[in-house]
C-alpha cells in the first residue's frame, strides 16, 4: 500500500440556503431551509480551476480525508491508532496521492436527506419544532445533485475540474454530467450504474422491511422516545455489506472458520466468524447512522434511471460530450457487475462522448475501488495529470484550506 501522508486536522463546514425560497425538489414538495454539512482540502487557484467534488456512497459523510479534532490522538503526528479512524477515502485523498491537495482543492459534502449534518428526516422542521422523521419530503439522486449545485456556486466555482465518486457517489457523478454539463470538465464513476435493476430494487426493499419490523421504528417517529430501531438498522445493515463484498473475499477472510469454538454448538449462537463480523459491523452502523436516512437514501437510489427522462442513455448524455469519463467497474462487483458500466460506455459512444474505461480484475468484490488503493491511485492520478495539463491548471499559490 503507497505510504502517503494524511491530510491532518480538518472541520466540518455548513452552507445553509433555501431559507426564503424554499428548495423544489423532483416530486413538488418543497424544504427549506437546507444545510449542507461539507469539507474542503487542499487550496483554490487563482481562477478556480483545480476543484474537484467527491460524492459519497449510501453511508458515508462530508468527512472523506483527514480527522476531526476529537477523532485525533494528538495535533501533532497524527496517526490512526486506537481505534481512530481518518475519512472515509483516506487513501486517496490527500498530498501525493490520488486527489493531491497540494494541486487540486477537494470538496465533499453530506448529501440532502442525510444524518451526518446536512438536512434530513432528523433534522428538526421549522414548522413544527420537532425531527421531521416520515415527514420530510423524498429525495431523489437530482435533488442532492441540485444542492450541491447550490454548494458549489456558494464556494466561487463556476465549472468542477472533476466530479467523482463510487456507488452512490457514481450516481451523483452520472447526474452531474448529464444534468450539468456545462459545470464539469471530466466524470470519474466507480462501480455504479445508471439506473438500479429489479434486483437492486429487491435488495433495498429487503433492508428497508427489516426497519419497518422493527417496534422501535415507530412509523419513523422515534427520535423523542430515546429508543432506536437499532435491531432493524443492523440487519439492513448486515444485508448491505454482503452485497458489497465477493464470494472468493469472503472465503478468504472467514471460511468456514468458527468464532471462539473448535466444534459445532448444535444451537442457535453465533458460531461462524461471518456470523460474528456480519452483527458486529451491523451493530455498529447503528451507533453512526439514522434509519430514516437509510429508508430515504434507498429510495432515492431505486428511483435513479438517467434513461427513464429521455428514453434512452445515449438521449441522456447527448449534451454532455465535452465531459471527459474516466468509468471504472471491477470483475467481482455483483452488486453492480461489469455490464452496468459497459452499458454506459456503449451510450457515450454513441453519443460521441469521450470516454475511457477499465474493467480491474479484482476479488474484493463492490468495496474494490475502496480497497485497491495501489491501482486506484495510479488510475486516478493518471488521468487528474493528463486532464490538468490539457486544461492548464495552475496550481494554487498556497496549501491551506479554503
Amino acid at each position: 500500500m503507497t505510504n502517503h501522508q494524511s491530510i491532518g486536522i480538518v472541520e466540518e463546514q455548513f452552507f445553509t440556503f433555501a431559507q426564503d425560497v424554499p428548495f423544489q425538489l423532483e416530486s413538488g414538495a418543497t424544504v427549506g431551509p437546507v444545510t449542507l454539512c461539507y469539507e474542503t482540502y487542499g487550496a483554490l487557484n487563482a481562477d478556480h480551476s483545480n476543484a474537484v467534488l467527491i460524492l459519497h456512497a449510501l453511508s458515508g459523510s462530508a468527512h472523506a480525508a483527514g480527522f476531526h479534532p476529537e477523532d485525533s490522538p494528538s495535533l501533532a503526528g497524527l496517526t490512526d491508532s486506537g481505534g481512530i479512524k481518518p475519512g472515509w477515502w483516506d487513501e486517496c485523498i490527500g498530498p501525493g496521492k490520488a486527489f493531491d491537495t497540494d494541486r487540486y482543492f477537494v470538496i465533499c459534502s453530506n448529501v440532502l436527506g442525510g444524518c451526518y449534518g446536512s438536512t434530513g428526516p432528523a433534522s428538526v422542521n421549522p414548522q413544527t419544532g420537532q425531527p421531521y422523521g416520515l415527514g420530510f419530503p423524498v429525495v431523489t439522486i437530482g435533488d442532492m445533485v441540485r444542492a450541491q449545485t447550490a454548494l458549489i456556486d456558494h464556494l466561487g466555482i463556476e465549472q468542477l475540474l472533476c466530479v467523482a465518486g463510487g456507488s452512490m457517489g457514481g450516481m451523483q457523478v452520472l447526474e452531474w454530467a448529464a444534468s450539468y454539463p456545462h459545470r464539469v470538465k471530466a466524470a470519474i464513476p466507480l462501480a455504479t450504474t445508471a439506473r438500479h435493476s429489479p434486483m437492486l430494487i429487491a435488495l433495498s426493499e429487503v433492508g428497508r422491511q427489516a426497519i419497518y419490523a422493527d417496534p422501535k421504528w415507530n412509523h419513523g417517529d422515534y427520535y423523542a422516545a430515546g429508543q432506536k430501531p437499532d435491531a432493524g438498522l443492523a440487519v439492513a445493515r448486515m444485508i448491505g455489506h454482503i452485497t458489497y463484498l465477493s464470494e472468493e473475499s469472503m472465503h478468504t477472510k472467514f471460511g468456514r472458520r468458527l468464532q471462539e469454538r473448535e466444534r459445532y454448538g448444535y444451537d442457535f449462537a453465533t458460531e461462524f466468524q461471518v456470523e460474528s463480523y456480519l452483527k458486529y459491523n451491523g451493530n455498529n452502523f447503528t451507533r453512526r447512522f439514522d434509519a430514516n436516512s437509510y429508508l430515504y437514501i434507498t429510495k432515492a437510489m431505486d428511483y435513479f434511471d438517467l434513461s427513464e427522462r429521455t428514453g434512452s442513455l445515449a438521449v441522456a448524455f447527448a449534451k454532455s460530450t465535452a465531459v471527459k469519463f474516466l468509468i471504472v467497474s471491477f470483475t467481482s462487483d455483483w452488486l453492480y457487475p461489469s455490464y452496468h458500466s459497459k452499458d454506459l460506455v456503449r451510450a457515450l459512444t454513441a453519443a460521441g462522448g469521450d470516454v475511457t474505461y477499465l474493467d480491474i480484475q479484482s476479488t474484493w468484490g463492490h468495496d474494490a475501488f475502496l480497497l485497491e488503493v495501489e491501482t486506484m491511485t495510479e488510475l486516478l492520478g493518471s488521468f487528474l495529470d493528463r486532464l490538468a495539463r490539457e486544461e492548464s491548471v495552475a496550481l494554487p499559490r498556497m496549501a491551506i484550506g479554503y
